[in-house]
């Protein structure tokens, strides 16, 4: 955490769930650190929101779209360091606007590399995701695992990893890849899964509706992933590399729902519901992460044990009902 003490650092995405979250870490270690966020013409700072007036003061607060490279490249003068986390994420959304997809995920992720590589940044530290691997062809999933895109998310998230690379080995770019496997935790959208569990549980809603229940899943607490972020952006010897952050053990989507409702003491029938099933060759049936890399290059173990996890999302969404809809389907 000392490297960090006198760095100037750029997060895109900052607006997000894992970007808000990040930036709340490294205000407390770094000289400046610079949020950027999607612009909206309504007067808010996404989950930034969340953050104490403290933190979002001695933050700056940016507003901008990564798909503009002259914005871009002004966003990123002067900053050391860069955590690139600004994408679209829905899978059911990228189904009916691909082009966006690859418009922010990968035309974005080319403008925050070609600024990088003219500012001379120290280290870019650019956020994937494991759906990059697709459904497991085995377990755990290591970072040598076959890339199979199910999805056009996937797939715009597989190119921007491989444009990434390319930058590391064409023109040395320090840069190092990142691959979550299913981050959760508070603000997370409803979007996501266990958010989605949560609010049906908590609601007065009799049941929960849901897609597949078969689909496992590796749950990793966003404070983990958070401090893997930054391990990766200190570490030595990381450029051009890409590691998992994940905990190495799976939960299936119908286990999930019944250990929410175990922990919050009320249980309902679970429905699978039509509309919000993949299409069959699209479902991800499996990740189950190899996280042994990012131990031995990191120094990074997950330390937040789910059912604890659980409890604190669930926390969350008890004390913000007003920031979901739990009787919508949000694609």
């Amino acid at each position: 955490m000392e490297r960090l003490r006198d760095r100037r650092v750029l997060v895109t995405g900052a607006g997000g769930f894992i970007g808000s979250h990040l930036v709340e870490a490294l205000v407390p270690l770094c000289q400046r650190v610079t949020a950027l966020i999607h612009y909206d013409s309504r007067p808010g700072f996404g989950n930034l929101e969340f953050l104490t007036t403290d933190i979002r003061r001695d933050a700056r607060i940016l507003s901008g779209n990564v798909a503009d490279p002259f914005f871009v490249r002004r966003a990123v003068e002067g900053h050391d360091l860069v955590f690139h986390l600004a994408a679209l994420i829905s899978i059911p959304y990228s189904y009916i606007a691909p082009a966006a997809y690859f418009r922010t995920n990968v035309m974005g992720t080319l403008n925050v590399l070609e600024a990088c590589r003219s500012e001379k940044v120290q280290r870019l530290v650019s956020v994937s995701t494991s759906e990059c691997y697709g459904s497991a062809q085995y377990t755990p999933m290591p970072e040598e695992h076959p890339l199979h895109a199910q999805s056009p998310y996937s797939a715009s998230k597989i190119a921007a990893d491989k444009t990434v690379e390319s930058y590391y080995c064409s023109f040395g770019l320090p840069a190092v890849i990142i691959r979550p496997f299913n981050t959760y935790g508070p603000r997370q959208s409803a979007r996501a899964v266990i958010p989605t569990i949560i609010t049906q549980t908590l609601s007065d809603e009799s049941i929960i509706r849901l897609g597949s229940l078969t689909p496992v899943r590796d749950l990793t607490f966003v404070e983990d992933t958070v401090m893997g972020l930054i391990a990766a952006a200190v570490s030595d010897g990381v450029e051009g590399e890409t590691i998992n952050l994940g905990v190495g053990q799976g939960v299936s989507i119908g286990e999930l729902a019944r250990r929410i409702g175990s922990l919050t003491g009320i249980n309902k029938e679970i429905v699978c519901e039509e509309e919000r099933i993949r299409p069959e060759k699209s479902e991800v049936i499996t990740l189950i992460s190899d996280n042994s890399k990012a131990a031995r290059l990191l120094g990074w173990k997950p330390k937040i044990a789910l059912d604890d996890g659980l409890k604190r999302t669930i926390d969350f969404v008890r004390e913000h009902p007003d920031f979901y809809r739990p009787g919508t389907y949000l694609i």
